[in-house]
């Protein structure tokens, strides 16, 4: 096909000097680009080729092609390319005219004439030697990075957006005793429970939608190692070249032992307020008790058959009373298995409410909870949230010795979290006190240990929550406990 607008005219008529567009070539190209005669003389170079090697043209021209060139290396090229053969982008190292070591991709082509001889040959260079310097780098980074990755002792993974494990560190096999290859290709839902799994998933839209990292603290549900391992990850998106997240680095850390050590100062603060609500629960049983034995005295006397049954209800329904104090006063000194589970939060307060309510009578205390809109399920431990919130009520009734009110309240402060507020109508906290709220063994009464808070802020922090306390001098206290809720449970 001919070109619409040629360069060459027909009848020898040039429309363009070929000579000046070879001359144009030359110039605007950015490789350097020598002619090379076949008694290996220069006969031609561009401005870029005198770039390259720092050498000028003058310094050039008529001189052999061998004397800038290494000579182990090239004669045996150029001998092939003589005789037909042509060679494309090979890397070799040239020396500048300062000295210094360049690397360059080169080509070698025969030049024909139109009888088809070789008259000449076409050379052609590019200066890689920044490209070279970058992948060295690149490969030395790699390098390192593997070398960390290796030897950790953080459990590091990289997983795609559908959480398919495309790298797992070897120290995988030291913290839960799967290797690599046992892990990799598998999908980290098989590794954790459904519940987790969600709250996974709400944690890499986050991190989609915002960019930020997050914290996560999950149990382990395959372990070769040991029964129960605890892990927690920091999730980090990894972006490509257009600035989007295409997969994600999570690095996760054995916390076991922390979990352990934090358990065993959670059972001392727990049997700490066992002890102080115990009055309270004996006052609690001691009603029903004098009902039954009433009822007791009377049923030996009584001869209607009528109402004996009805003394009898009366009895059952008192022993029920009691069981049911007894039970939640036992779950609260019972030591519990670390173990999250799904579970509503109203469920967990109404049964922190049974617990309390003994205490809350003796000092004249109204607990007052609103019905929330809906249910909030949450991925926790149940016991250990009634330990927080069992703190929390019981600071509030000791903050109003003469009576009051205390109200919870409820809202969804954001897609996937709850909030939950306690309120009381105490005698509140100095500023220059609160500061000091939940530093171990410090406390603002006379009787406790002053772990209540500690332990209680780092449960919400376990169970990736914030806790936040607001009070006024006079007019009260009010704590807010921020949490994680399964935005998909009903």
């Amino acid at each position: 096909m001919r070109n619409s607008f040629p360069l060459f005219g027909t009848d020898d008529e040039t429309v363009y000097n070929p000579d000046e567009l070879l001359n144009l070539f030359l110039d605007c190209t950015a490789d350097g680009f020598a002619i090379v005669d076949m008694e290996n003389r220069f006969v031609r170079i561009n401005h870029m080729y005198t770039e390259i090697f720092g050498y000028t043209e003058e310094e050039l021209l008529g001189k052999t092609f061998y004397e800038f060139a290494n000579p182990e290396f090239v004669p045996h090229i150029i001998n092939q390319v003589k005789e037909g053969k042509a060679f494309t982008n090979m890397i070799t190292e040239r020396y500048h005219k300062d000295g210094s070591m360049l690397d360059i991709a080169v080509s070698y082509s025969p030049f024909r004439n139109k009888q088809g001889e070789i008259i000449a040959i076409i050379a052609i260079y590019r200066d890689i030697s920044k490209l070279v310097r970058i992948e060295n780098e690149l490969h030395r980074t790699r390098e390192l990075y593997e070398l960390i990755t290796e030897n950790t002792t953080d459990m590091i993974k990289v997983i795609t957006k559908d959480k398919s494990i495309v790298y797992a560190s070897p120290s995988h096999e030291k913290v839960i005793g799967l290797a690599p290859d046992q892990i990799v290709g598998r999908y980290l839902c098989e590794f954790i429970s459904p519940e987790e799994d969600e709250i996974l998933d709400q944690k890499l839209q986050e991190i989609i939608d915002t960019g930020e990292p997050q914290i996560l603290r999950k149990k382990f549900a395959y372990c070769e190692q040991s029964p129960t391992v605890y892990t927690e990850y920091n999730i980090s998106p990894i972006y490509n070249h257009k600035k989007e997240i295409e997969s994600f680095v999570t690095v996760g850390r054995n916390i076991t032992d922390r979990v352990k050590h934090d358990a065993t100062i959670r059972n001392l603060d727990r049997l700490s307020v066992t002890g102080q609500l115990a009055a309270g629960v004996a006052h609690e049983i001691r009603n029903p008790l004098t009902a039954l034995k009433g009822f007791s005295k009377l049923l030996q006397t009584c001869l209607d058959k009528e109402k004996q049954e009805d003394y009898l209800a009366i009895i059952m329904n008192e022993l029920d009373r009691i069981d049911k104090i007894v039970n939640e006063f036992m779950s609260l000194a019972k030591p519990q298995a670390i173990q999250f589970v799904k579970e509503d939060l109203k469920a967990i307060l109404d049964s922190t409410i049974s617990i309390i309510h003994p205490q809350a009578m003796m000092h004249n205390v109204q607990i007052i909870t609103n019905d929330p809109e809906k249910e909030y399920h949450l991925l926790c431990n149940p016991h250990q949230l009634k330990q927080v919130f069992l703190n929390f009520l019981k600071n509030a009734i000791e903050s109003m010795p003469n009576g009051g009110k205390i109200l919870i309240d409820f809202k969804a402060s954001s897609p996937g979290k709850v909030q939950v507020s306690i309120s009381d109508e105490g005698s509140g906290i100095e500023s220059d006190r609160l500061r000091y709220l939940g530093t171990p063994f410090y406390t603002t009464k006379d009787k406790g240990i002053g772990l209540g808070l500690t332990v209680s802020n780092k449960i919400i922090q376990e169970h990736n929550g914030t806790m936040k306390i607001d009070s006024e001098v006079g007019r009260g206290t009010t704590v807010t406990v921020e949490l994680d809720c399964l935005v998909n449970a009903q």
